[in-house]
């Protein structure tokens, strides 16, 4: 890591909001890069009230070359502004390169940024490189302890980057910064970003997957979007998602002249019947239209739902023992 003598290679954006006890896990995870190139961190705070400006504002005085922070006075997402990242912190990005890390999310691997640019230098077709990574719980949740889309490292198709079973860590995501200069419509209007990200980069060539953990993503944070989603009508908000995520995927579609048409339908499906699931739903997920998807589940998950649906009682009070609440 060096002081910006040059252009970067790499522009890192992330994006923060009350995040003062994960956001030094992310800095350092930045400025520990052991790299041949420059890069520069740009990060843009959405008005904390918790001192997580006051962190970012430290690294930036020790780090003027390298860390370049937005603080903002009033929140922007509040006032309806959810395409943070391509408002704030794409368009003043000088890298070739495009690293994406969330506040709460943190990069375990100092080499992380050297070997994803010398896969992209080494093969102009490659629109997305990402890797696994660790799942790190905030409280108590069944959940996996890794995000591993896929065994073993290799390339990804067009198709698999648009319709897939499992998520991709936003924290593993480098892309060209070309492909963010001009944002479609469907990107800017959908009410999440990784997912139209990933899809553009789909539009614009192949994925290489690296089968290895090089960063945490932090699941369950009190100011995250999972945990935000669920306060408040719950069910309402997944039903206001998937109408809204089903019209980025036709806007997508759309976008790309029908190129993608049956694996963007399929894609949709999928995202639908994951809010079924997530509200408990059960008569849509058990429904054998929806048995492919079903079968993608987790073995765990599948095992709770089919408890919860045949011995709700039973079901209530493990869920009762294990978040404490007996």
């Amino acid at each position: 890591m060096g002081l910006h003598t040059s252009e970067p290679m790499v522009s890192i954006c992330c994006i923060t909001y009350n995040q003062a006890s994960f956001i030094r896990d992310a800095i350092e995870g930045f400025i520990n890069q052991k790299t041949d190139f420059f890069y520069e961190v740009l990060i843009h705070d959405d008005a904390s009230t918790d001192g997580t400006a006051e962190v970012i504002q430290e690294y930036a005085e020790n780090y003027p070359g390298l860390i370049f922070p937005i603080l903002q006075a009033e929140n922007q997402y509040s006032k309806g502004l959810a395409n943070i990242s391509g408002t704030f912190n794409f368009p003043r990005a000088r890298g070739r390169y495009i690293a994406m890390c969330e506040g709460d999310d943190y990069w375990t691997n100092p080499y992380k940024l050297q070997r994803q640019v010398d896969y992209m230098e080494a093969n102009p077709g490659c629109s997305l490189c990402f890797h696994s990574a660790v799942v790190e719980v905030q409280g108590r949740a069944f959940t996996e302890r890794s995000m591993r889309p896929y065994r073993g490292s290799r390339r990804v198709s067009s198709e698999e980057m648009i319709d897939k079973s499992s998520g991709y860590p936003t924290a593993s995501l480098l892309f060209r910064s070309g492909m963010v200069r001009k944002l479609p419509e469907f990107y800017v209007q959908a009410p999440i970003a990784d997912i139209p990200l990933q899809l553009l980069a789909a539009s614009r060539g192949y994925g290489y997957y690296m089968d290895e953990l090089m960063c945490v993503y932090r699941l369950g944070g009190a100011e995250s979007w999972t945990t935000l989603m669920k306060q408040g009508d719950y069910r309402k908000k997944q039903q206001d998602y998937a109408v809204e995520m089903r019209r980025m995927y036709q806007s997508f579609d759309e976008e790309t002249g029908g190129r993608f048409h049956h694996t963007v339908e399929h894609a949709a499906r999928r995202l639908v019947f994951l809010t079924h699931v997530n509200t408990k739903n059960y008569d849509e997920v058990l429904d054998r239209r929806n048995r492919e998807f079903y079968r993608e589940l987790n073995l765990r998950t599948r095992f709770f739902i089919r408890l919860e649906r045949m011995a709700p009682g039973l079901y209530g009070r493990l869920w009762r023992l294990f978040h404490g609440k007996v």
